[in-house]
């Protein structure tokens, strides 16, 4: 089994460095870009798909839906509530103050929960759950995951060397692809923050300067 989980493509909000959280924003001219392209170059690798799980947000199913087109893989999207992003609470869809950016990025375990929403280690519980839910089938097949940078971190935080590193360098790119193999139930890391577009165009606008 092989599983490739993808961030979504770029939004506005992505672009202004705001927490989007639950926040339904589509993908951005920019964002439709860099999914095709990934896309694509997954064509040109002879990448297959056999099923495909989304975040119910818009700019992971809109991604899904440019990845899974341009790569020539007509497969349906399924919908997993456990896969959308960390929910900011009060904190959707704006900027943080400056300490609490530092608490969040810095040490985000230690941060606890927004207010009004969540905080990691909720988002770990449950994007874990899907994903060691799916592992567990030990079928041989490839799966796409659309999804988002906070919960892509939490969803492969048990598969990390250093799981106390939970950002593990960075926020993830926009569509940067996490490749996991898994057999007999057991799951490795084989590729870590992948892109298949030119590196020119890899933005952090999250980081904490």
């Amino acid at each position: 089994m092989f599983i490739y989980i993808i961030r979504h493509g770029e939004t506005d909000l992505n672009s202004k460095g705001v927490m989007q959280g639950w926040v339904d924003e589509p993908l951005n001219e920019s964002g439709r870009l860099l999914a095709e392209i990934t896309g694509r170059e997954m064509r040109t690798q002879g990448i297959r798909f056999d099923g495909c799980y989304s975040s119910p947000l818009i700019r992971a199913k809109e991604t899904a839906e440019i990845v899974l087109r341009e790569s020539g893989n007509p497969v349906d999207i399924l919908c997993d509530d456990r896969i959308r992003e960390i929910h900011f609470g009060d904190y959707d869809g704006k900027a943080l103050e400056r300490d609490k950016q530092e608490a969040f990025f810095l040490h985000p375990f230690e941060f606890g929960r927004f207010p009004g929403g969540e905080c990691v280690q909720d988002v770990c519980r449950r994007t874990q759950n899907f994903l060691k839910e799916l592992i567990a089938r030990d079928d041989d097949k490839t799966y796409l995951v659309s999804g988002h940078g906070c919960a892509m971190r939490a969803m492969l935080n048990w598969l990390y060397d250093d799981p106390s590193n939970y950002w593990h360098g960075h926020v993830p790119y926009n569509c940067a692809v996490n490749i996991i193999e898994a057999h007999g139930g057991k799951a490795k890391l084989i590729a870590d923050d992948k892109i298949y577009y030119d590196p020119k165009y890899c933005v952090d606008l999250y980081a904490v300067k």
